[in-house]
Order: structure tokens, then sequence, then C-alpha cells
């Protein structure tokens, strides 16, 4: 990927070196409204949260060990400061409702006089290189997905505040609570912050046959999909939604969302294309990171066989399927996971 040199994001704070595992960030994201801050619409407008109508947001994806309800899953996600124990399985009725002008005509849109070519296959990166190099990197990815998606929600009448980007060495304290780099990389709503370990890339590449530049790029992208769904008040339906299911309806919500994270991945990742950024090998990349963190793939490498219930962010085949879908609309246009058979994800 066509990086170095780019500009790169001032909302990255790197915390390798310090103690960051009992209470270095305790204080991370407090002095806020202790949650979310409220999207303001013009004209009044809002992402509704009542009810059980959701609205839909945008963007990308990613890995890493994470035990969740028996199940193994790469990529922390979007992590929760609550849980709910309810056991109740029955299946609910929710008629999505996209917020605004985020509907599946949306002025977020690809350039309709673009002709966007994926570049050649074949690899060019080298799976070596330095954790300062994974920092720069990391920062230019960001500030890229800064920049594309204020564009976005501008042009469809929302305002977009960039999310905070921690790097942690081992393990960290965020408002979600405690977590060491097993979880993988995730986004906690509470501090809208994306907390990464950037000995991830090394474990993607030695343990889940990953590796190179866009790989990485797309689990940072897949985080900033959260929290794009942060700001348009969808994570907060549906954990509502969450409250008053069952378990593995829980899980199946869980599974629209980080479906939903690559799909909106995959539009920036359109993006990149446009800009003639991506080189050969990216595409193959990233596709064969959302492979390798697939729930079925994850389970049968730790356990020998796939337990679908508790699956938490999808299959290898949806998480291709979902960033795929992204990068050829390069718009929203398909990008509703909560409307549809969850048996046809």
């Amino acid at each position: 990927m066509k990086w170095k040199g780019r500009k790169r994001s001032g909302n990255v704070k790197d915390l390798r070196g310090r103690n960051t595992g009992s209470g270095g960030l305790g204080g991370l994201g407090q002095g806020r409204s202790g949650g979310r801050i409220p999207i303001q619409l013009p004209g009044g407008r809002g992402a509704s949260t009542g009810g059980r109508s959701l609205g839909c947001g945008s963007i990308i994806l990613m890995l890493i060990i994470f035990f969740v309800f028996g199940g193994t899953s790469l990529l922390g996600g979007n992590q929760s400061s609550s849980s709910n124990n309810q056991t109740n399985d029955q299946t609910s009725q929710v008629d999505v409702q996209l917020p605004g002008q985020m509907e599946s005509n949306t002025q977020i849109q690809a350039n309709p006089n673009s002709q966007v070519s994926l570049p050649e296959t074949g690899s060019t990166d080298s799976d070596t290189v330095t954790e300062d190099e994974l920092a720069e990197f990391v920062s230019v990815i960001l500030y890229d997905t800064e920049e594309y998606w204020t564009q976005a929600f501008s042009e469809a009448g929302y305002t977009y505040k960039n999310p905070d980007l921690v790097i942690f060495e081992d393990a960290v304290n965020s408002s979600c609570g405690y977590n060491t780099s097993e979880v993988g990389p995730f986004y906690c709503p509470t501090d809208e912050t994306i907390y990464i370990d950037l000995d991830f890339y090394n474990q993607l590449v030695k343990n889940y046959g990953g590796g190179g530049d866009f790989a990485m790029a797309y689990v940072i992208a897949h985080e900033v999909g959260h929290h794009v769904q942060q700001q348009l008040g969808l994570s907060d339906q549906v954990r509502q939604i969450q409250s008053e299911v069952g378990q593995t309806e829980q899980n199946q919500w869980t599974v629209r969302m980080e479906l939903q994270a690559d799909y909106l991945a995959g539009v920036w990742a359109h993006n990149v294309v446009e800009n003639d950024w991506m080189e050969a090998g990216d595409l193959e990349e990233g596709l064969n990171a959302a492979y390798h963190i697939g729930d079925d793939v994850l389970q049968e490498k730790a356990y020998g066989h796939t337990m679908p219930d508790s699956f938490t962010h999808g299959t290898a085949e949806q998480r291709q399927k979902w960033f795929k879908k992204g990068l050829e609309a390069g718009d929203l246009s398909q990008w509703d996971t909560y409307n549809i058979d969850y048996s046809s994800l």
C-alpha cells in the first residue's frame, strides 16, 4: 500500500513502554459525558435510539484471539462495559430504519464518473517491519479514515467526530475495562477510542497466515467502522435489543454489527483504490485476513469443530463477502445487515 510520506493523524496516543495495565489509562475518556456524545444533525435530526428500530452507519475489519461465550474470535471488535446474562432465546422482529439521509440511496457514494480498477494480483509487501514503522503506518491510515468519513458524513448532513487511537503494550485499562493484548484490536464506545497492541501484526503473520500492510489497514478500518456505528447511534440500539433476548440471539446481533463494520471497511478500501494507493497484493492481504479471523476457521483450529450458536463475528465466507460488498459498492447502498434474514448474511 502506498502510505509513506502521507499525513498522520493527530489523534494517536503512543503508550508503548508505559505501565498501562493497572490504571495507566483510567482517565482516558473521562471528562466527557460518561457515554457517547450525541450527534447533532441539521434541522434537529438525530439518530434515533428509541424502541426497536435501528439506524445504519458505515465500514471495514480485522483480527486476534478472544474467547467469547465458548467461541474463539480474532479482533476484539466493539467492546461494551456491561454484560447481559438473559437466557430467553425468543426471536425478535426488528424493522431497521436508516437515520436521516443515511439510507440505501445515501449521498455517501463513490464518484459516479470514476473507474475503479483493482491492481494486479501478487504480493509485493515484506512481512518484516519495525514497530516504529507500524506506529507510523497506523497513524497514516487513521488520518485517511478521518478524512474520508468527515467528508462522507458532511455530504449526508451529519457531523463526524474523529475517534482516538491508543497504541499499548501487553495490557491496557480503558473505559470499557481492563484488557490484555490477547483480546486483539478493539473499539471502546464509552471513550470512543480504538486500542491496539502492535504485536498483533506479528501474531497475524506467525499464527494466522496473514500479513502485509493492507491487512493491518483493514483491521484499523474495521474498528473505525465500529466508531461510525457508534456515531450514528447504532451500537446503543443493538445493545438495547440484545438486553431483551437470549444469548444465541445476542450473538447473532453482534455478528450483524461485525459484518457491517467489515462492509464499512470495504467502502473505505474503495476510496483507497480510487486514490491509487492500493498496490499489487493488497486486496489479497485484506481478504486473507478476513478469512483467517472467521469464527468457523478460528474455532476449527482451536477445538477441531465449530459451534455456530457461539459465533460473534461471522464465518470466514461472511467476512470476506461483506468486505467485498463494501469494496465493490463504494457507498452505503448495500450496508444493511439488520433487515435481512440471519441465514442470508
